[in-house]
């Protein structure tokens, strides 16, 4: 079967912005975190020492495991969180799968309770979310190298875009 020259050419330019988008293509940064590790959300977990020790940013996703017959996962204000009143979730999370995610898409505080009895046991959690950092000033050896790197990605996609070509319109 023989390609026509507008298929090639067309063909040809869709492999070339294949390749310089693959390039283009920034790093994806958001995270998922497992509330409590793996303890997940239950009781006798402390729950603030667990946050404490992570950074969340705008787009991480919290996942919370727990066995749905026994809890659940409601969002409040912070007032409700510190007194353990479950009266007026801002929004319950449980899907009864007892596998939650929740997405962290604005930068705030974040306050969540289990209304089973047991937040009075320490089974709340409170996350801040802020924003990614702005990229450092690496020095300049490491951003060499860094620089370095695109280049050869670059060049081994500039390849493969000019090989394919090469070889759709010598064929």
């Amino acid at each position: 079967m023989k390609i026509s020259s507008n298929n090639r050419w067309a063909t040809a330019v869709g492999l070339l912005v294949c390749a310089v988008v693959m390039v283009m293509l920034p790093d994806v940064s958001a995270k998922r975190y497992i509330v409590g590790g793996n303890m997940g959300w239950t009781s006798n977990v402390n729950y603030t020492l667990w946050a404490g020790n992570q950074t969340f940013y705008l787009g991480d996703w919290l996942y919370f495991v727990y066995d749905r017959n026994q809890n659940d996962v409601l969002e409040v204000n912070k007032t409700n969180y510190e007194t353990c009143n479950a009266e007026h979730p801002l929004h319950n999370y449980t899907t009864g799968a007892g596998r939650d995610v929740v997405p962290l898409n604005v930068t705030r505080d974040y306050y969540f309770i289990s209304s089973k009895g047991f937040c009075y046991g320490g089974m709340k959690l409170h996350v801040h979310v802020i924003n990614l950092p702005p990229p450092l000033a690496a020095p300049v050896k490491s951003h060499s190298s860094r620089f370095t790197a695109v280049k050869s990605l670059l060049f081994v996609s500039l390849v493969v875009a000019v090989t394919a070509i090469w070889d759709l319109l010598c064929y």
